[in-house]
Order: C-alpha cells, then structure tokens, then sequence
C-alpha cells in the first residue's frame, strides 16, 4: 500500500514529505493506522545528526493509532485495538525483560536503523537507499506503519487517542526519570534542569511523588510558567539559582535529587546539577547530547566524599507493558496531567513548522494530527 510520510534524507536537511510503499505484516508484525505522533525532541538529533542513524529514516517516536491487521503469530494485539507505541520495543523474554528493565530490551538495538526485529524494512521508496528504516522501529510520522507487536501496547477504546500519544515516550520518560530512576521521596528537595516535553513531567512525576521542594530551571519564561502550573514550588533561569535555592531550604545541604532532562545536555549542565545536589545527592541524566560528546567530568574525590550518585536513565525506567496503562490510568483519575502539556497541533505537512517551534522553546509539546 501507499503512505504518505516525513523523511530525513540528510543530516541538517528539512524534513521532506513523501509517498512511500509500505508492506504488509508479516508473522509477529502489525500493520497501524497511526492517528497521532508526538513531536519529541529525540528526532531532531535524528535530523540534525547528533545520534548518527541510519537514513534515510521515517521520523517519529510518540504515536498512537489503531490496529488494521495482524501477522501469524500475533497475540498482544487484534484489528481493532487501540494502541500506544513504545519507543523501545519489549521482548518479555531477554535478560533485562525478564528482569523488569524492558526499557534496555536487547530489541532496541535497531532504534537507529530503523529495521525490524526480522531485519526487513516496510518502507520503501524513492532514491539510491531503497530501504527506508523507521524511527525506534515504529515511523509514526507515517500515515501507516507495518511494525512488530513488541512495540505496540493495547490501551482503553474510551482513552482520546490524541493525548495518549504522549504516553509512548515523553511522558513516562519524565515521570519515570523523578519516580523511578531518582526514586524521589517524600519531603525532598528536587531540581528539574530543562523544561520542555520530558522536563515538564519530571515535575508532574517529582510532585507526585511528593517533593517538598521543586525547583525548575528553565532560561524561558514560559517554560517556568507550566512548570509551576503543574507542580513545581519555584521556577528559575539557571541551575546556579536553584543551587543557592536549594541550600536556602536545606541548612546548606542543597537538592536530594536533580534530574537533568535539557534538550542538549552539555558539561556545564551536568556540572551545574552535580553541584547543586548536596551530601547522599543523585543526579539523573535523561537527556542526550551526540553519542561521541564526553559532557561528565567530576571530581571524583568530591562524588566520593560527598557519596554524591550521577547514572543513566533510559525511557525512565518505566516498563512499557505495564506503565503505559498505569499513567493512562493515572491521567483518568487527575493526578498527571496530558492536556495541559499540548501547546500547539500540526498536519503531517506542516512537520518542519512544529519543529522550529521546539528548537525556539514555543512549544512544551506539538502534537502531529494524521489525516487519512
């Protein structure tokens, strides 16, 4: 069949809009009829070539949609269902799977070339690369997808489908790098560095789980403004105003928790979170900057004195299986918030638009609408 789709042909080229042949499923494959993708800033590094992929690629990796038809073999899913995407595909089977930790799924060795777990590629189309990978395996700024059912997560019929979209990468990313990967705990003084489409739920998440003190650094104004609409105590421009903040509300300790999620994370900013937390502190890094790009150095005698933590979060730790319903359902019952994080919608042509519109800070998240 058919599908129209954005592309990336080249590194620091617009995302270019085209037709494509898409295949069918086959054993352990869906073919979805995607309704919404999220515009996360991870396909940016994509287009722009800070993680080095392999193109050209289909961009997007938020996305919902419903189930059209089903391979041999197929049994999480059935035409139909309604469906949220998991960036990361989960196995169930592999080492970290069976371990709890299906964000680091041996599966999600292909993310950046975008093929199948069975090696083919869907897509094809025109030019010299007739192959055309798929962004985390999905593709979901295509109005079709044939991906495999690892990726696919069945949601409620009733759940609108255009904010539950969010919950495939940003979301839980967010929420899960305060709940679960800084294990934020009651009564604790929390600093989120960067507040756009994963920042903005590190705050939602730290809030839940019960920060006493919740600073958000952000240099934009709107950014500190939805930060504390949806649960920060304090909003400020820099890190080292949260640090002096931070000391303020702890006798000089500073933050239990920082949770680095910038756009680009570069080594001012992981220096500034690493000296803004105090004595038994933990930094979290969520956000990326190129694979290649050394942005840790620490002193070493001072993470030792101080028992200071700096680690990796994937996806938040979340487990896809389980917490993308568990969020969903949190969203039902009022305490995360979805609507308020989606600033501005987009038409499949109007892509680079949405784009420019991350990179200057307007938007907290786009949301990509397919019309089919």
């Amino acid at each position: 069949m058919k599908t129209k789709a954005a592309v990336v042909y080249e590194t620091g080229k617009p995302i270019e809009i085209v037709e494509l042949d898409l295949a069918g499923p086959e054993e352990g494959e869906v073919l979805i009829r995607y309704t919404h993708a999220g515009l996360c800033h991870s396909d940016v590094h994509i287009a722009h070539g800070d993680l080095e992929a392999r193109l050209p690629m289909v961009l997007g990796h938020e996305g919902a949609g419903i189930i059209e038809e089903v391979g041999a073999g197929v049994t999480r899913v059935k035409p139909g269902d309604h469906v949220v995407c998991s960036f990361i595909p989960n196995c169930g089977v592999c080492r970290w799977c069976a371990t709890g930790q299906q964000a680091i799924c041996d599966m999600g060795a292909n993310i950046l070339s975008g093929e199948l777990p069975s090696g083919r590629f869907p897509f094809t189309g025109p030019g010299a690369e007739k192959n055309y990978g798929a962004m985390c395996m999905i593709g979901t700024f295509s109005q079709y997808g044939t991906i495999s059912q690892t990726s696919v997560v069945k949601v409620e019929d009733d759940l609108p489908l255009d904010k539950a979209v969010l919950v495939g990468c940003g979301v839980p990313t967010g929420w899960g790098s305060a709940v679960y990967a800084a294990d934020v705990q009651p009564g604790e003084t929390v600093i989120v560095s960067g507040v756009g489409g994963i920042g903005i739920n590190a705050v939602q998440g730290a809030r839940f789980a019960g920060a006493k003190n919740l600073i958000a650094v952000d240099p934009l104004e709107n950014k500190r403004e939805k930060a504390m609409e949806l649960g920060a105590t304090h909003a400020v421009g820099s890190i080292e105003e949260a640090a002096d903040l931070a000391r303020q509300m702890t006798n000089g300790n500073g933050a239990d928790k920082a949770v680095v999620t910038a756009g680009l994370v570069t080594q001012e900013i992981v220096t500034g979170a690493f000296d803004a937390i105090g004595k038994g502190g933990t930094v979290v890094l969520t956000g990326l900057n190129k694979l290649t790009e050394t942005n840790v150095q620490l002193p070493g005698s001072i993470m030792t004195l101080f028992k200071k933590t700096v680690k990796g979060t994937l996806f938040g730790d979340c487990n896809p299986t389980t917490d993308i319903p568990k969020i969903l359902g949190m969203y039902q019952s009022g305490d995360i918030k979805l609507d308020e994080l989606i600033t501005k919608t987009y038409t499949l042509e109007q892509v680079n638009e949405g784009y420019d519109a991350l990179l200057n800070g307007d938007n907290v998240r786009g949301v990509l609408i397919h019309e089919h």
